[in-house]
């Protein structure tokens, strides 16, 4: 069994707490589990504690939108301004993977300790330190990020696995789970640039009822994880990664870049 470290505890984070890009993001099928030929609808949720807002289709905000089967993408169809941002026909039984990855954006820090504690919160190093020896400025100054999600649906039987599609980010499932053994744990592997993210946290969101639980999880040396599930649970992963920007004070571009991976999947009853 990998060796991690969790900490459990009833979600009570306020929004207002932390930067508006160090809210979740999440693709939030309305089902995760139809019948072969129904039709698929998913949400693209920002928000905290598992609770987001809808946002829209919008090629403009997007790099990649896709769904099919790790080795068979294929685009997203959409018209501009849907809500929700995905509806297509599910196929032929096995499992979905929806994967969308974000354009990029920004977010000026105006308050350091927003800054210091969004680094606190995603477990992200020395950044604090990094920061001040680079000798940037503790207010004022620019960070960019983007958002890599995925999620997983059953259609039918639910039968396939999950895979690498590519994402600078991203989490893999290793354990389909809509086909484990009831009871057992859902393996999944964390990469950064496709090389497997070992001792990084992974954050878990589980949705029980109306009950919402908040985990952290550490990968083992070659970026595994097993997470705990419940019968019937609604689950959001989420992994931060953190790089630093050659900085010019005269241009004041970005500082930082934040990369953010996310995976949603059901836990049958």
């Amino acid at each position: 069994m990998p060796l991690f470290h969790a900490a459990a505890v009833i979600l009570s984070i306020a929004a207002s707490s932390l930067p508006a890009h160090a809210h979740e993001f999440w693709i939030s099928p309305d089902s995760y589990q139809i019948a072969s030929g129904e039709q698929v609808t998913a949400h693209l949720r920002v928000g905290q504690n598992f609770d987001g807002t809808s946002h829209s289709y919008l090629p403009a905000n997007f790099a990649r939108f896709e769904a099919g089967s790790p080795d068979a993408l294929g685009p997203v169809a959409g018209r501009l301004g849907d809500r929700p941002a995905l509806s297509m026909p599910s196929g032929a039984d096995g499992l979905l993977l929806i994967v969308h990855e974000t354009a990029d954006n920004r977010v000026t820090y105006a308050n350091w300790d927003l800054f210091a504690g969004f680094v606190a919160q995603h477990d992200l190093g020395d950044a604090v330190a990094q920061h001040k020896v680079r000798g940037i400025p503790e207010t004022g100054f620019l960070e960019a990020y983007r958002r890599y999600a995925k999620s997983l649906i059953a259609v039918g039987d639910g039968v396939g696995a999950d895979g690498q599609v590519g994402l600078e980010v991203e989490i893999v499932a290793e354990t389909n789970p809509y086909t484990k053994p009831a009871g057992a744990p859902v393996t999944v592997r964390l990469f950064e640039g496709g090389v497997p993210r070992g001792d990084a946290q992974l954050e878990v969101f589980q949705r029980l009822g109306p009950d919402v639980t908040y985990t952290t999880l550490r990968t083992d040396a070659e970026g595994r994880v097993e997470v705990p599930v419940a019968a019937a649970s609604e689950v959001l992963l989420n992994f931060v990664v953190l790089r630093p920007v050659a900085w010019d004070a005269a241009e004041n571009g970005p500082a930082w870049r934040s990369l953010w991976a996310s995976m949603t999947f059901a836990v049958p009853q």
